[in-house]
């Protein structure tokens, strides 16, 4: 079996559609996102209107509770006053341009996901997908987290040897292993942050005897086309800056 990956799109259309595109070309079997479909870009309701015509399941990430659910805040962790303040202009900007089919779908989105890709009754690995940890979908789980971290959230998950569980949140890829269990951070498919201005997303293969592959992808993408669709909306000119530094810098040529 051979699963794709996908998180953090925050609205990032281009980004989207370049990931799905490649993703076919893999012949993946089966397609998850890991949340955060909105937030930062312009097209909210055209990310979440192309995961729901492929069909794509998936968890909710902290951006999806709160616009779909109207809270006041997004519930995000920013590095210094600026980007908390740009973070509630997107916030308030996202909330008025989703449609209410939009809101609707984005409540809707479970927490966690499990899979089980050697069946339900074989043994074999489970798959647990979240956005951000099995306890919350807002703590970020950075490669600097201790081992005695992931054992501690493999402890909550409920996880065994073998097991692997994905996340996304900090747009930032990696993975590790921890005692025969599989921890896998996504990266972000619309709002990477390691100087990469490419889209990314990872990819599971899951072999007959249970054994998984990892892979972190990038893909090339029209970035001037989102960030052009940035500048001539009512969002922040930094964001698109941003986007175009792979999220190194808020500003111009930084």
């Amino acid at each position: 079996m051979r699963y794709a990956l996908i998180s953090d799109i925050h609205a990032n259309l281009p980004a989207l559609e370049a990931v799905l595109d490649d993703i076919a070309r893999q012949t993946a079997d089966a397609t998850y996102h890991l949340g955060d479909l909105v937030g930062y870009a312009p097209w909210p309701n055209e990310v979440v209107a192309l995961i729901q015509d492929r069909q794509i399941a998936g968890v909710s990430g902290n951006y999806d509770s709160t616009v779909g659910l109207d809270y006041r805040h997004c519930g995000c962790r920013y590095e210094d006053p600026r980007q908390e303040a740009l973070s509630h202009l997107s916030f308030q900007w996202t909330k008025g341009a989703c449609s209410t089919q939009t809101r609707a779908m984005l409540a809707s989105l479970p927490f966690r996901l499990d899979i089980h890709p050697l069946g339900g009754h074989a043994a074999g690995p489970r798959i647990v997908l979240v956005h951000g940890t099995p306890t919350l979908n807002t703590v970020y789980w950075h490669a600097s987290r201790p081992d005695e971290f992931c054992l501690k959230m493999a402890e909550l998950a409920g996880m065994k040897s073998g097991d692997l569980i994905a996340f996304g949140h900090t747009h930032l890829p990696w993975n590790r292993t921890v005692e025969g269990m599989h921890f896998v951070n996504t990266g972000s498919v619309g709002r990477p942050k390691d100087g990469d201005d490419r889209a990314g997303y990872s990819t599971l293969t899951i072999g007959a005897d249970g054994s998984i592959a990892v892979e972190h992808v990038r893909v090339s993408y029209p970035v001037s086309r989102a960030s052009e669709a940035i500048r001539r909306s009512d969002l922040p000119d930094e964001f698109a800056w941003y986007l175009e530094s792979g999220g190194k810098s808020l500003d111009p040529q930084r």
